[in-house]
């Protein structure tokens, strides 16, 4: 087994395991970011009841708990653009992965010699060849999708 394949092979794990440890990083911050999101919506609960059955309070105190109430909607709307942000990479995760599955499977049909191939494996590698353009396109409408949103909250 040459040292280049087990060179390929063991920066192929350590990207694998990179985007396994990423993915799980991701789910841990979706949790939390699900947590919150029930924590603010009992506070905005409060606030809102506060704001309607006390007639009596002076308008300072209403003034305070409106700003109070504002403060979380800010607060959800930067959770929930994070949390977006956090589904694209996931949907990157995957397609980064479906690409090295592809390019690994692709890699096997080029090492074979040309007058050893017959035509379904001809036939496969030009499907491969399809499907792993369809996944760096997917992938380029991610990043672009991800652009638009960075010039839109600039």
């Amino acid at each position: 087994y040459p040292t280049w394949k087990r060179t390929l092979t063991r920066r192929a794990r350590e990207a694998q395991m990179k985007r396994f440890c990423k993915a799980q990083a991701i789910q841990r911050r979706l949790e939390e970011i699900e947590v919150t999101f029930r924590e603010l919506e009992q506070q905005g609960i409060k606030l809102e009841k506060l704001l309607r059955d006390e007639d009596d309070n002076p308008a300072a105190q209403k003034t305070q708990w409106m700003n109070q109430l504002l403060f979380l909607v800010q607060k959800k709307n930067s959770l929930m653009s994070e949390e977006s942000d956090l589904m694209i990479a996931v949907q990157e995760l995957k397609l980064e992965e479906q690409q090295w599955q592809l390019d690994q499977k692709l890699r096997c049909y080029m090492n074979m010699e040309e007058s050893l191939k017959t035509p379904e494996d001809c036939a496969a590698e030009q499907e491969i060849l399809v499907q792993l353009l369809e996944v760096v396109n997917k992938r380029n409408v991610l990043i672009h999708i991800q652009e638009e949103k960075r010039l839109s909250e600039l």
